[in-house]
């Protein structure tokens, strides 16, 4: 799953990337500032922990209307994903733009931009890495275009108004110790153009997790598990997560690319549910929590 959105700033957060208090800001989408930078460990770490995230929050596209597309969907092929993983390494984000717009206008929705098209192709750019296709300049590069494609084209056509009448609310997070937050901030944006009120961490620390669930109502959580994890540790997170939070009857889902090699390990853990893209989480999502008739949130 996450976007590109617009250069605005939080009064509450110092000059370091945190908040005056120390701890790390949530992501949100459209209105939360970009973390400061901080050490570069791996690949991912740079990708996820500081590209992404300054990205996300890059100036808005101040452009045309939201692009015309066909009513009939358009399928994203694995062809075209293959082809598109392939030109983010030689062509120039505003080459890339035009492609998706062509996409679009043969009925591609966003979503499926984002989840068949641009998150595929970012992780075929991890595994060009991983298989000495291409350097670290080129991977970095091509994924700075994939974001910067994503933000264009999620200011251009805007999700779902959110209800006013009790939105629904949702946390996505790695899990502690992880700096895989690519996922989360994909989930996330999926969730908030389909009019939740959505919001993701970037790295957190267990403490910063449990001490945010206890102090804001969420209908779900959600965490992405994408390095092997002693089951244990797991479940004695949910554990944590569902005693802390304001909200009793939280719906805790979690995914990522360990869970989705092992489904089952999801309710071993005591998870409520998981899914294996951010399109089924929203779907999972939307049966669990509603619009009308939402689960009683503590008050």
């Amino acid at each position: 799953m996450a976007t590109m959105f617009g250069d605005r700033f939080n009064p509450q957060l110092a000059p370091s990337g945190r908040r005056s208090d120390g701890s790390r800001p949530l992501w949100r989408s459209q209105h939360a500032p970009a973390p400061a930078a901080m050490p570069v460990k791996t690949i991912d770490t740079l990708i996820q922990a500081e590209i992404i995230p300054r990205l996300l929050f890059a100036h808005p596209f101040q452009g045309s209307d939201a692009i015309p597309r066909q009513s009939d969907p358009y399928e994203i092929t694995p062809a075209i994903v293959d082809n598109f993983g392939h030109l983010a390494l030689t062509l120039e984000a505003n080459e890339l733009l035009d492609r998706v717009e062509g996409l679009i206008a043969r009925g591609a929705s966003v979503e499926s931009i984002f989840i068949d098209l641009l998150a595929p192709a970012a992780r075929q750019l991890g595994k060009f890495w991983e298989d000495d296709v291409c350097d670290f300049v080129d991977v970095t590069m091509g994924l700075w275009r994939l974001q910067e494609v994503m933000r264009e084209i999620a200011m251009r056509v805007p999700g779902v108004a959110q209800s006013l009448d009790a939105p629904r609310c949702a946390l996505f997070s790695p899990l502690p110790g992880e700096q895989h937050s690519f996922g989360s901030l994909m989930v996330a944006e999926v969730f908030a153009r389909a009019g939740w009120t959505s919001e993701s961490l970037i790295e957190p620390s267990r403490q910063e997790l449990l001490r945010i669930l206890g102090a804001r109502n969420f209908d779900v959580v959600g965490l992405t598990v994408s390095c092997d994890s002693p089951s244990g540790t797991l479940s004695g997170l949910i554990t944590a997560m569902r005693s802390v939070s304001k909200n009793p009857a939280i719906q805790i889902l979690i995914g990522g690319r360990v869970i989705n090699a092992n489904p089952e390990l999801a309710a071993r853990v005591g998870a409520d549910g998981t899914a294996p893209d951010a399109r089924s989480a929203l779907e999972l999502a939307d049966a669990r929590i509603p619009q009308s008739g939402l689960l009683e949130r503590a008050v």
